[in-house]
């Protein structure tokens, strides 16, 4: 029997892998996740980074069953406008009730110690669930678990583009070259999640176009019979 523990919790959501993972575990430990909180891009009405539709990421919360938080940033966004929407977010959430955000982050030492120092004073104490794990042996583990992932961004200066819009699966991590972290810990990739066993039900999306923007590679995903 999980040992629920005190707290609730709001999951900084990004779409992607880590952070639905990152779902998983909080509540196999017993952690009581209530909410998702994401950024939306003003300009595209998508996550950013990721470049992950609104629509995905609402089918996301509604498979997590848990409501989704937005805050909207613009386009282009100085840190310090992103700073004051998040400080605003994080207002809110502590005035319903929340007591801890949480992040999907695995090893970067300065995006730990940064989240950590925005987040003090807020009210909100950050938790990171999949700290110091071993990212080959993680992603191997999301994925044998029937998380359901594609790679939607990647920095071509990073990993070859031909990996854009791939299946994130056992195949891809027996072909990430040695360099490439498996998790895309240091930028080299992003993802969004479809199924996994944090969710009731899988998304059915379609794989749209490939396109390169601003250095980033981009591959596009929609619901299907969605715009």
């Amino acid at each position: 029997m999980i040992e629920r523990r005190a707290g609730s919790v709001v999951l900084a959501w990004s779409s992607g892998k880590d952070a639905a993972w990152a779902l998983e575990v909080l509540r196999r430990e017993g952690w009581a996740v209530e909410a998702l909180l994401t950024t939306i891009n003003e300009a595209f009405d998508r996550v950013a980074m990721h470049g992950t539709r609104r629509a995905i990421v609402q089918a996301q919360a509604e498979r997590a069953g848990l409501p989704l938080h937005v805050a909207t940033i613009p386009w282009p966004c100085p840190n310090e406008v992103y700073e004051a929407r998040m400080r605003e977010a994080s207002t809110r959430l502590v005035a319903d009730g929340f007591t801890h955000v949480a992040f999907g982050d695995i090893f970067l030492e300065d995006v730990r110690a940064y989240r950590e120092r925005s987040m003090e004073g807020s009210g909100l104490a950050p938790l990171f669930p999949l700290w110091g794990r071993d990212t080959l042996s993680l992603s191997r583990e999301m994925v044998e678990a029937g998380l359901d992932a594609w790679i939607v961004t990647l920095d071509p200066k990073l990993v070859d583009p031909r990996f854009a819009g791939r299946h994130y699966d056992a195949a891809l991590l027996d072909e990430l070259p040695p360099e490439v972290d498996p998790c895309g810990e240091r930028g080299e990739f992003h993802t969004c999640v479809v199924g996994g066993p944090m969710f009731t039900e899988p998304i059915d999306v379609v794989v749209g176009e490939t396109v390169t923007r601003e250095g980033f590679v981009f591959t596009d995903l929609r619901l299907t019979g969605g715009a």
